[in-house]
């Protein structure tokens, strides 16, 4: 983003919350970096800087204002569009890879050595991949002080550190407040959820049409897996270190989110991916004025503002998901899959309890889906081991899930969110029964490519015709470049309309 100093004094003098994450205002007078959105008197234009991330502001010597939470803020937009290499580092490193492979498991994801890695993101971002890491360990600190009881050694290890002392020197230089001071103020804000539980909130920038992202999750919901109940969506995830569940309620300005964890040190990716699947670091006033421009799907906007593209906690889910469902109905194809999960029957995990309280590990073991405790997808590995039997679908089919399988587990195609867009449709479509819908589709909802319209796909062509636009797919193609970048909503707007 060119931080044009105009611009952006005018979103900070607006108190404009369309800006929070896109970047950050240092005030050199007090020392504090802030959203553009803080309720502090705009500062003088002499005493104020800007910063492409607080990890860059962090550098500089700033630190974050306890008044607005600068930490919080969503996400910036950018690493949705993007697919460069700094953007699909900007992804991984939210997910933890640097954290957990550091700075050469990064640029070995990425192809890049680690002198070009770091000047790429040093240019772009203000900072490199280790200062980057560094920022999202102070957040993901901060909150394990805040909602839990855990020791400091403990929240130390969890969020990343290498060892107590570099735990305490970084959130006194990010927070001026020693660990135990955060600890201390938390009184004044909440109470922690409870042994075991993490409670936090998610924030997003406004419009959020809730009820579009639930119906859609819900319509697809796999028993055991997932469910949407009393307007919350809960589900199992399978996270780097270990298993966890996690229930997300949209609320006005945010999502809550509950998460129970087998391993702390999953807390930044699991958050990552539950951002990820509602799409919540979208900008809806850029997409949703793109969109209304035309005429044809003005109405639907102004109707349903911010709409969501939903994505995906796990991109093989997504794959084998996609697969299943080709030129099947919905209901057929949760059949399929429920069939699937049965049949290779993973173990129960028994770290992880379920959210709901007052269920004994015993129930768990027994009874687990009565118990409510809800599992992560299958491997690419627990595919693999499926007998014949437990496919219940053609043969074509399911070699080809098998295939895809083997293609993940071995690397050759990448559906993590730092996986090249472009290479990896490629390569999609080298594999037995997957076509371009099926490598698009996972473009749009696994990779979060903004930008994908699934022209040939019978529901986007009947929301067409239903909006009175052409529904032959090459005609199709060529009218909605009107709607770029953002063809993957147009696409969603579409599948709504029929």
């Amino acid at each position: 983003m060119d931080l044009d100093f105009e611009r952006c004094y005018r979103a900070v003098d607006s108190r404009d919350q369309r800006f929070d994450g896109w970047f950050y205002t240092g005030v050199t007078s007090t020392g504090i970096y802030c959203r553009p959105s803080c309720p502090a008197i705009t500062p003088k234009r002499k005493n104020v800087r800007f910063f492409p991330s607080a990890a860059a502001a962090q550098g500089a010597g700033l630190r974050a204002c306890r008044r607005c939470r600068p930490d919080a803020a969503p996400g910036s937009p950018l690493w949705d569009v993007r697919a460069d290499v700094v953007g699909r580092a900007m992804r991984l490193i939210a997910d933890g890879v640097v954290d957990r492979g550091g700075v050469p498991g990064l640029a070995a994801r990425l192809g890049y050595t680690e002198r070009h890695l770091h000047r790429m993101l040093s240019a772009e971002m203000g900072a490199g991949p280790l200062a980057l890491a560094r920022a999202q360990r102070a957040q993901t600190a901060r909150i394990l002080i805040e909602t839990t009881d855990l020791a400091m050694a403990e929240i130390a290890f969890a969020a990343g550190f290498g060892s107590v002392r570099q735990f305490n020197d970084t959130l006194r230089e990010v927070y001026a407040s020693a660990p135990s001071e955060l600890r201390a103020a938390r009184v004044r804000r909440r109470a922690p959820a409870g042994a075991g539980t993490i409670a936090l909130r998610l924030a997003y920038r406004p419009p959020l049409h809730a009820r579009a992202l639930l119906d859609f999750l819900a319509l697809r919901a796999l028993p055991g897996v997932e469910e949407v109940r009393d307007g919350t969506y809960r589900r199992g995830l399978r996270l780097p270190h270990g298993v966890g569940q996690v229930a997300l309620t949209p609320a006005d300005g945010h999502v809550a989110a509950t998460l129970r964890l087998a391993d702390l040190r999953d807390l930044a990716p699991a958050v990552a991916r539950c951002r990820r699947l509602l799409d919540l670091d979208a900008d809806p006033a850029a997409i949703d004025g793109t969109l209304a421009a035309d005429p044809a799907l003005a109405p639907a906007v102004a109707a349903e503002p911010g709409i969501r593209v939903p994505r995906a906690v796990d991109g093989f889910e997504l794959a084998v998901r996609a697969v299943i469902g080709q030129q099947v109905s919905i209901r057929s194809a949760k059949t399929t899959l429920t069939r699937l999960l049965t049949t290779a029957h993973p173990p129960v995990d028994h770290e992880v309890m379920t959210i709901d309280a007052g269920v004994s590990r015993s129930q768990l073991h027994d009874q687990p889906e009565r118990a409510g405790v809800l599992r992560g997808f299958l491997t690419p590995e627990e595919v693999l081991g499926v007998p014949d039997s437990g496919f219940g679908m053609p043969s074509a089919r399911r070699e080809s899930l098998r295939h895809l399988a083997a293609a993940v587990s071995d690397r050759f195609v990448d559906l993590a969110p730092g996986g090249d867009r472009a290479e990896t449709v490629r390569r999609l479509v080298t594999l037995p029964g997957i076509g371009p819908w099926t490598a698009n589709y996972l473009a749009m909802r696994a990779l979060g490519d903004p930008d994908v319209l699934l022209g040939t796909d019978l529901a986007v062509r009947r929301g067409a015709a239903a909006l009175g636009l052409p529904d032959n797919p090459r005609t199709l193609q060529e009218y909605a470049e009107r709607w770029r970048p953002w063809r993957s909503y147009a696409t969603i707007r579409l599948w709504r309309a029929a």
